[in-house]
């Protein structure tokens, strides 16, 4: 009789080491993902990064401190950015720091945008027969108070804030796309876009999926062989993934709304 031998598939030969840093859920802070940008960079092992966003934006400080890191790795290292479901505002913002972002053409990107928010609970604290008392240093202080209305000195003030750092979000996509500023501006109204959409208007350079960003990464980086994929943080099961992101987006989306000049896109 014929004696068959089951052979072992092949091991894959790994070449070099692409890094992987994820940006998931509302951008509070930015300690973080700017730790492992770093650790990545400094790292002679890794020799291109991916940067995966899926985050609708957040805070102003935390995606520009991000954003300037990503500007810092890519004098040493390719970094891709990968859009998956929603990369939008401050997320977008960030991976305009990158040599190249690759988007899904249902990806949810765009919403070039500040947004403050703010509420007035004064009828309802007279309902409930509450008084504050503010006791300030001076007329601005307690701008946005919910003890009472806003005057229209006080609104103008905070526009000419968000003014300011929607100038910024546009300066930053107009250098990170290498687009006219008015270009951007007229797109800059808040407006949330497709993948298709995007690249229609150069905001992202290529329609694919978070492989075809790692391959990306590989040709831009000259890696020969298949990479070897090394995240920048442990990978929760798959209970402490959903209860950690209810929490934390729920938690982190509702601050936001109070509180704090966000670049964040509402679901």
């Amino acid at each position: 009789s014929l004696m068959f031998r089951q052979q072992s598939p092949a091991p894959i030969a790994f070449g070099d080491k692409i890094g992987v840093v994820e940006v998931i859920g509302v951008i509070s802070d930015a300690e973080e993902t700017v730790r492992w940008l770093k650790t990545f960079r400094e790292d002679g092992s890794i020799k291109a990064i991916v940067l995966r966003i899926d985050s609708p934006g957040g805070a102003v400080g935390a995606a520009q401190e991000i954003y300037r890191e990503v500007l810092k790795t890519r004098e040493k290292k390719k970094v891709v950015a990968s859009l998956g479901n929603v990369a939008a505002s401050g997320g977008y913002y960030i991976a305009c720091g990158a040599d190249k972002i690759v988007a899904n053409p249902g990806t949810l990107t765009g919403s070039i945008g500040v947004v403050m928010h703010f509420a007035n609970l004064e009828e309802l604290f007279k309902k409930l027969g509450i008084r504050g008392y503010v006791i300030k240093s001076g007329p601005y202080k307690d701008v946005g108070s919910p003890w009472r209305g806003m005057t229209k000195q006080e609104r103008k003030l905070l526009q000419e804030v968000i003014d300011n750092v929607h100038d910024q979000f546009v300066r930053a996509v107009a250098d990170g796309r290498k687009l006219p500023v008015e270009e951007v501006r007229k797109i800059a109204d808040g407006r949330i876009l497709s993948g298709e959409q995007a690249l229609e208007l150069g905001l992202v350079d290529k329609l694919g999926s978070f492989e075809d960003a790692v391959e990306l990464a590989k040709r831009l980086a000259g890696i020969k062989g298949k990479p070897h994929l090394v995240y920048g943080r442990e990978r929760p099961g798959l209970l402490e993934y959903l209860l950690e992101g209810i929490w934390r987006r729920g938690w982190e989306e509702f601050s936001q709304r109070l509180t704090g000049l966000s670049y964040l896109w509402y679901l």
